[in-house]
């Protein structure tokens, strides 16, 4: 079972409170039965005052069933609105201003 990196974001998404994620594929397979490796970044304010390892927890049960299944490695960088405007690369920016989660320009 394959799995591409719009249904992982959407996942995360769904299951992690008014989340913005991005998802890529660093490690591309030549074998399509190969279970696929996924960096995320996240940021949702439902990370904020959770551990680090919570946060992640957090995207890793979103996943679900499909981290057992067609996903074999999930790299995960999760960020509150307010740490991702500090130490984000900025890639987000439009999608968390639509969602609302960082101040409009």
């Amino acid at each position: 079972m394959t799995i591409d990196t719009d249904a992982v974001a959407d996942l995360i998404e769904a299951e992690v409170p008014d989340a913005v994620a991005r998802v890529t594929a660093p490690r591309i397979h030549n074998d399509e039965d190969e279970d696929a490796h996924f960096a995320v970044v996240a940021v949702s304010p439902a990370f904020d005052g959770e551990s680090l390892v919570d946060q992640h927890q957090l995207v890793y049960d979103a996943v679900g069933d499909h981290m057992t299944q067609s996903v074999h490695a999930l790299e995960v960088q999760t960020y509150t609105p307010d740490a991702y405007a500090e130490h984000g690369n900025g890639d987000l920016d439009a999608e968390l201003r639509d969602a609302g989660l960082l101040p409009a320009e």
